[in-house]
């Protein structure tokens, strides 16, 4: 079965500033994921990521299987 959420590889740059770095992780149906970590850590960054509001440097992220930036329309639709 594809993982509900998969990150592979994400990274994002604010010029000289790496906010996220080669993030990588898969959430399962009926898994828990908690984004923990202090401020300036990339949790914000990292979710704008995967809902599709910031492009990423770098990587990929997938929602019920449709990527972010290839079909934002439909990995959109699947959050919730």
């Amino acid at each position: 079965m594809d993982p509900m959420v998969a990150v592979r590889g994400l990274c994002k740059a604010f010029g000289a500033i790496r906010a996220v770095d080669d993030i990588t992780f898969e959430v399962r149906r009926g898994e828990v994921l908690g984004f923990l970590g202090p401020n300036g850590a990339g949790k914000s960054t990292t979710m704008k990521m995967i809902t599709g509001f910031l492009t990423p440097s770098a990587g990929s992220a997938s929602i019920c299987g449709h990527d972010v930036a290839a079909e934002p329309v439909k990995a959109k639709a699947r959050i919730g």
